[in-house]
């Protein structure tokens, strides 16, 4: 539900460095739903605005609505994602042994493909994927963390010895839910946290089977595209589910049953890893986002965004800012 409120309602409204969002909000303007369309030209004209001007401006043509589960609960969970950077060698060799597929042909709509136990190991799912590996990772610990976040950056090394550095996006999945491994290991009592660090820290101390047995806990696999990464491109993240690249600490992943892609969103979570008070563009989703007040929050990329996104699992509250009608 959205329930229209005052401005003076929004936690730090006015404090925010608007014009650092304003860069978030040109991109979604490359590809707005048509109800937001209409603002895009005087959002175009307001990015060399200060930022008393574009709070004085949004207020004039937006009106918050604060967002609310059905069952009128206002506040939701908060996490955060990044784009990692890793290591690769474009050809199967030494410790590079993990594979990292761009989408089969063939895939069948509507249902269930081989699952990533499949993937690893029947002999048909390999047969059918046979030349579609983008690059090979010498630790499918670090392919289930590409898989999760959504893409990611390749150190890659060609066959020639060459080093450059590619993007590799999201292109679609196997059609099996997500299951976190994470989860498998709290459960099983393996762990005591569920971070990275913890369950790296458990890989380490296990035989290949058991990494396999924790791995294939979850069914999902993810595919991917490679895009180039110019020195230009490396500026920005990578194109959300709106299609359009996503600007770190700007960008939110949404469900979009609640919140239509190109929204934007006053966000306030009060900790305890960050207090953010801040204008957010929704323009991704992920499967794990499911409800009204939910959000991941793009970090960015390098190792200060792998920090606060692992660290990002508290109470949110979400606003739409939603055009007015127009008299």
């Amino acid at each position: 539900m959205w329930v229209p409120v005052r401005w003076s309602s929004l936690p730090g409204w006015g404090s925010d460095r608007l014009p650092q969002a304003w860069n978030a909000w040109l991109r979604s303007c490359e590809k707005p739903p048509a109800t937001l369309q209409a603002l895009c030209s005087e959002v175009r004209q307001l990015s060399i605005a200060d930022a008393a001007q574009q709070h004085e401006w949004m207020m004039q043509r937006l009106q918050p609505y604060r967002i609310e589960s059905v069952s009128g609960e206002t506040s939701g969970l908060l996490t955060g994602y990044f784009e990692p950077t890793l290591v690769a060698s474009r050809l199967r060799q030494g410790p590079y042994q993990t594979p990292l597929y761009a989408m089969p042909t063939g895939m069948p709509a509507g249902r269930g493909w081989f699952s990533r136990q499949q993937i690893a190991s029947d002999p048909e799912a390999l047969a059918r994927l046979q030349g579609r590996e983008i690059a090979w990772l010498a630790d499918p610990i670090d392919a289930l963390l590409l898989q999760i976040q959504g893409s990611g950056r390749l150190l890659l090394t060609e066959p020639d010895g060459q080093q450059r550095q590619v993007r590799l996006a999201f292109a679609g999945h196997n059609g099996h839910p997500y299951r976190s491994v994470a989860r498998w290991l709290l459960d099983r009592r393996e762990i005591a946290n569920g971070t990275w660090e913890a369950i790296r820290a458990w890989a380490a101390q296990q035989p290949p089977e058991r990494i396999d047995e924790m791995l294939w806990s979850n069914p999902r696999t993810v595919f991917f595209r490679e895009e180039p990464l110019s020195e230009f491109e490396a500026a920005f993240g990578p194109r959300g589910a709106q299609g359009v690249a996503l600007t770190p600490g700007r960008s939110i992943a949404v469900d979009r049953e609640s919140i239509p892609y190109g929204t934007p969103v006053w966000l306030h979570t009060p900790g305890p890893h960050a207090q953010l008070q801040r204008l957010v563009l929704a323009q991704d989703t992920g499967s794990a986002i499911v409800g009204a007040v939910r959000a991941d929050y793009f970090t960015g990329w390098g190792d200060e965004a792998y920090t606060l996104a692992a660290g990002l699992k508290q109470p949110l509250q979400l606003w739409a800012l939603w055009p007015r009608a127009q008299r």
